[in-house]
């Protein structure tokens, strides 16, 4: 199961946006970096009225999601592909629970590819870093 194309995070530019501004919440497999949509950063006093119209396009703007997995995981793509494959389908279940116009990137520890980690061991530690990062939907 990929991630709807509105889902994915795919430009450049856009992954330096999160690595370089983005918060981190580390795990033992994996570690996620969040940006938080422009709406919900607050705004000083002389940006109030750029940011107004910008609250508009973000309520609009779907989460977009990356996964950043090196070589140093694994040197073979196999285990690689495997390994994002599951992640992928984790985020997929957790995709409705999620707050709408955050930036992630999740990052793949090479203890994942050591452990022989499968799905719901994913699916546990995305559930935690993204509840640390305060993206559910409410913050529940």
């Amino acid at each position: 199961m990929a991630l709807p194309k509105a889902n994915r995070l795919k430009s450049r530019k856009d992954f330096q946006a999160v690595f370089r501004q983005g918060i981190r919440c580390h795990g033992s497999y994996l570690t996620l970096r969040a940006l938080k949509p422009l709406y919900l950063t607050k705004p000083s006093l002389d940006t109030a009225t750029q940011t107004t119209q910008a609250t508009d396009s973000a309520h609009l703007a779907s989460t977009r999601i990356g996964i950043s997995i090196s070589t140093k995981v694994s040197k073979r793509a196999v285990v690689r592909n495997r390994i994002k494959r599951q992640i992928t389908a984790a985020l997929y279940n957790l995709l409705p629970k999620l707050s709408p116009g955050w930036r992630l990137v999740v990052i793949v520890k090479p203890t994942a590819a050591e452990s022989k980690c499968v799905s719901p061991q994913f699916l546990q530690e995305l559930e935690q870093l993204l509840a640390q990062a305060e993206v559910f939907d409410g913050n529940s």
